[in-house]
């Protein structure tokens, strides 16, 4: 099978992370008879020094024209005085705004070999981590209107505009449903219903469309509950669907109750098969170039491209296979390294890198 995958190696650790990722694509098309060609593709800060844009029209074209995207990290501090429209970080949403990938899902699970680097206790950890956050990704809060004005006192004010429409609810609850229909058919939506107009026009649909999911258990929790919930007693759930501002700041939440920010993928879906799929964790620029990043994440994202978007399963369980085969070795990048590390070995990004490759069969 051919594909053409486009490559967005971005800012800071982005470059090294994703080398790792196309090394683990190439031994898997040797092995399994694909041909991957790879589009580089400049966005975030990268693109800015290049052309004064976070993302260029010509760059956005590649990134649709393929059958999949695959992107690193962008940003860091180097732009942080760029004026709004130029940040790096709004390359990122004008590329999930064009591909159309309204709904984000990142998995929370944490890896067996991994228990003991979650920040809770273990008998908290020891009933179990695996929920997938579905995060609605084109919508809300940061798509409506933000602007600063001057009262008539001279003093500024601020103003952000969440807006939300039954049909953007709708579509992304679906995915949540179906998400459940394919695990343990629990379904927790997340809002602040007790506070937001758009929260409550939420509750509504979700409700709604219950009725067309009979087999799924559907549960409401305020945001703020859910925060305390995922610490708490992070076994309750199994899949949680929620707006775009509570998403980003849960699906960050979760993820460190897993041990690591470097070992959670994350993909971004919309109508088509063409997707968006990247590590959760940001550019890392002060430990850019030192090969200290963990690749993992970015790894799993790629198995996750294979799996979703390529119809490719066989080809994901080898990818994920060898991750925990090299974990079960022993081996451990440094922010996966426990304290007392008689019997692990640390390796830097390269060498994780060519571990896992070297496990795929």
């Amino acid at each position: 099978m051919k594909k053409n995958i486009a490559v967005i190696r971005g800012d800071g650790i982005g470059p090294e992370i994703v080398g790792q990722a196309l090394d683990v694509l190439n031994k898997v098309a040797e092995l399994y008879g694909h041909e991957f060609s790879y589009t580089d593709v400049d966005m975030g800060g990268v693109a800015i020094d290049k052309y004064g844009d976070p993302l260029p029209r010509e760059m956005l074209d590649k990134c649709i024209a393929s059958d999949s995207v695959l992107l690193g990290a962008v940003g860091g501090e180097k732009w942080n005085g760029v004026p709004g429209h130029l940040r790096p970080e709004k390359g990122l949403l004008r590329l999930r705004a064009g591909m159309g990938v309204y709904s984000n899902n990142r998995p929370a699970k944490i890896w067996p070999q991994l228990s003991e680097a979650s920040p809770l206790k273990p008998e908290i950890v020891a009933k179990g981590i695996d929920f997938i956050i579905v995060r609605e990704l084109i919508g809300g809060i940061y798509f409506g209107e933000h602007k600063t004005e001057a009262l008539e006192s001279g003093e500024k004010q601020a103003v952000d505009v969440l807006v939300y429409s039954e049909s953007e609810i709708e579509r992304i609850g679906r995915i949540g449903f179906e998400t459940a229909m394919k695990r343990n058919k629990k379904l927790c939506s997340v809002e602040k219903s007790n506070v937001l107009d758009s929260s409550r026009l939420w509750k509504s649909v979700m409700h709604r469309l219950a009725e067309e999911y009979p087999e799924v258990e559907l549960s409401d929790m305020l945001v703020d509950n859910c925060a305390m919930q995922i610490v708490k007693n992070p076994a309750q759930f199994d899949v949680i669907v929620t707006e775009n501002m509570f998403g980003d700041i849960l699906s960050d939440e979760a993820s460190m109750i897993t041990g690591s920010i470097g070992m959670i993928p994350s993909s971004s879906l919309g109508n088509t098969s063409c997707g968006l799929y990247e590590p959760i964790h940001g550019s890392a620029p002060d430990i850019a170039g030192k090969d200290l990043a963990n690749p993992i994440g970015t790894i799993l994202s790629a198995a996750m491209m294979l799996r979703y978007s390529f119809d490719m399963v066989a080809e994901a369980d080898a990818i994920e296979n060898a991750v925990s085969k090299v974990l079960d070795q022993g081996y451990r990048t440094a922010d996966i390294m426990p304290p007392e590390a008689v019997s692990f070995k640390k390796v830097g990004c390269k060498e994780m890198g060519r571990l896992i490759v070297d496990n795929i069969v």
